[in-house]
């Protein structure tokens, strides 16, 4: 049997009006041509609930009951990289079956939402020991400890390499016109690795590595650039060099001439990139770069050298205070 449409709310008022005005039911049902059945439902509505709207269904009893939804998000919150498919098959197998869409919808009311796994260094038990260390060690230190840190790293920065979203204005079926798309090129085109430095008071030295950097490259860097770097910023006689555990950076020659040269190092923490803001000065610098679109590998040395010496003082004297709060954080974590 075809089920019948609901009445409109204006043939609904009118019944009410005639009602109101003396008419009997069945009079009303022969004038609006209404079933009699549809008009009693309709008036007695009225009488009980003061309105002729759709008033809220109890609708389909819901599959989950509120400890299994309980037990689901606790599923969850033990397990995030569990999928909505294993979710369901686990419901399926302990006898209640329920679509994909319940299972997220579950999840979203708890405050559960898919999102992508950030990526982190693999921290073993060693490395949560040393950052735990470090953090406990530097985190009453002042602002005027870190200004004279000289922090330093390595990069790699490719020719047509830098991700960035793009969106574009078009119609249907405009997707592939080259006005709509960004060009890609295998292997990024060719690259160019850099090493540089930096303080609160501004860039130091950027040094392109011709090929692959080895300890005695690495010893070169440093002589030529590491100390005439820190005069150049005017950090004083009492600064502090970072470096990362590359093996190159802890080699035995390495080390040799930064005791014989009187450099104080800091002692970092391995797999500790989240701790150099060195990071986002090639994140600024990469951006930056890219903007320019180099064409080939002489021009992206040479805006790399440019963008590096147009950072100001002032983007990089808020980077050193981020070692502050990172460190209190992986103190106060780690501790709990």
């Amino acid at each position: 049997m075809e089920k019948s449409k609901e009445l409109s709310m204006d043939l609904k008022k009118r019944i009410i009006d005639l009602n109101k005005s003396g008419k009997s039911l069945g009079a009303i049902s022969k004038q609006l041509q209404v079933p009699r059945a549809t008009v009693q439902t309709i008036v007695c509505k009225y009488k009980v609930h003061g309105t002729v709207s759709s008033l809220p269904r109890s609708g389909r009893k819901r599959k989950l009951s509120p400890a299994a939804e309980r037990k689901l998000v606790r599923r969850v919150k033990s397990e995030p990289r569990i999928t909505k498919k294993q979710i369901g098959q686990e419901l399926e197998a302990a006898g209640t079956q329920v679509s994909l869409s319940t299972v997220k919808r579950v999840l979203h009311l708890h405050g559960l939402r898919g999102c992508r796994a950030r990526r982190k260094p693999l921290l073993q038990k060693r490395h949560l020991k040393a950052r735990l260390k470090f953090a406990a060690d530097h985190m009453d230190k002042g602002k005027t400890f870190w200004r004279k840190v000289l922090w330093s790293d390595e990069t790699k920065i490719e020719l047509f390499g830098h991700i960035a979203q793009q969106y574009v204005w078009r119609r249907k079926g405009e997707a592939f016109n080259p006005k709509n798309t960004m060009p890609t090129v295998k292997h990024g085109g060719g690259n160019i690795m850099l090493w540089g430095c930096f303080a609160a008071n501004g860039t130091g030295t950027l040094q392109r590595v011709n090929g692959i950097m080895k300890k005695e490259d690495y010893l070169h860097i440093l002589q030529h650039n590491l100390k005439s770097s820190a005069r150049r910023l005017v950090l004083g006689r009492s600064w502090v060099f970072q470096q990362d555990n590359d093996p190159k950076h802890t080699s035995k020659v390495v080390k040799e001439w930064l005791n014989q040269a009187r450099i104080r190092v800091l002692e970092w923490p391995s797999q500790s990139p989240d701790l150099n803001p060195i990071e986002n000065m090639w994140t600024v610098l990469k951006k930056q770069v890219h903007v320019r679109k180099p064409s080939n590998l002489t021009e992206l040395h040479q805006f790399c050298q440019e963008e590096w010496s147009k950072i100001q003082p002032e983007a990089c004297g808020w980077l050193p205070k981020a070692p502050i709060f990172v460190t209190q954080q992986i103190f106060v974590t780690q501790q709990m």
